[in-house]
């Protein structure tokens, strides 16, 4: 286990520095200046601000002292919000596309397996085929275009919920349900496809054969199976929606981290563009370490196998 520990440590490690020297370099390259916009700024003081960003230093240079500052947990000053540090934003935003991301994935997770569980056991018939129309219409319908909907009829129209902003209970309710929609479609999908491959096993035919209830056999033996591939689906989407959904916050004028990902790559706002991508990066790949462990936990056969390897066998 501490073995395997320290190489999914490394490669998280080594893709982060990847991840983080691909975006410093990129973000150089293209065309345009955080410091030019509508304004005329006089030559003298865009010096000054080149020089007190170090901006007017080799690339190279930049690059090995940003390294130094992320290695102590320094993500920077932003450019456009004078001083403000990136952390200081990421500190404030985060709660609360945290609450919103988790509110989401408590109505994505249950509401996606119940509704593959029932298709599967009802297949062919009405409850698959009204279950799947579903997971359809999830999948193909962007969700900011489901949010701007919601949002039209149910504050607009009904005065049922609040437009915007993120304030209190009701204020959730619209945003969230934009936000479970895409996850929702494809969990169910997931779990239907799987538990109909694990309800045709022969250990279920048995566990039928001994007139055990098919609800019970599916939810007690064959959901344990057909939930792995749901597990690896949930690592990225997890940390997609815990970290912001940049469209969903920008719709509800939710002040979470997607707006201000949104607001430094308009303002050009190279310490905040790195430091939202670090830290995307970075939930990123625990919540996939996570999955790794997870599904390690669920099926002993990923543990045989890691034993075997263990032993040269």
């Amino acid at each position: 286990m501490i073995q395997f520990l320290f190489k999914k440590s490394l490669i998280l490690l080594l893709s982060l520095w990847v991840v983080v020297t691909g975006t410093f370099f990129l973000m150089h390259a293209i065309p345009g200046d955080p410091f030019i916009g509508d304004r005329v700024i006089p030559e003298e003081v865009m010096r000054s601000l080149y020089a007190y960003y170090g901006l007017d230093q080799p690339l190279w240079t930049q690059y090995i002292k940003y390294l130094k500052g992320l290695f102590y947990g320094d993500l920077g000053i932003s450019m456009v919000y004078h001083g403000r540090s990136v952390g200081h934003f990421i500190g404030e935003a985060f709660p609360i596309s945290a609450l919103l991301g988790l509110s989401a994935l408590c109505v994505a997770i249950p509401s996606g397996i119940f509704l593959g569980t029932i298709a599967a056991m009802k297949r062919n018939r009405w409850h698959d085929t009204a279950a799947m129309v579903i997971s359809t219409i999830g999948i193909s319908v962007p969700n900011f275009v489901l949010a701007s909907f919601l949002q039209f009829v149910f504050c607009m129209k009904l005065h049922v919920f609040p437009v915007a902003r993120f304030e209190s209970l009701a204020h959730g309710v619209l945003p969230t349900f934009a936000l479970a929609a895409l996850p929702t479609a494809f969990i169910a999908r997931l779990t239907r496809s799987n538990m109909v491959e694990v309800l045709q096993q022969d250990y279920i035919r048995t566990a039928l054969a001994k007139g055990l209830p098919l609800f019970r056999i599916a939810l007690h033996h064959g959901l344990r199976n057909a939930i792995l591939p749901v597990i690896t689906y949930l690592g990225p989407v997890a940390t997609q929606i815990l970290t912001g959904s940049f469209m969903i916050e920008r719709i509800f004028a939710i002040p979470g981290l997607g707006q201000w990902m949104i607001h430094s790559i308009h303002g050009r706002d190279y310490p905040m563009i790195l430091g939202l991508t670090v830290f995307f990066s970075t939930g990123l790949m625990i919540a996939m370490f996570l999955v790794d462990i997870a599904y390690s936990l669920l099926d002993p056969r990923i543990r045989i196998q890691k034993k075997r390897e263990a032993h040269g066998t």
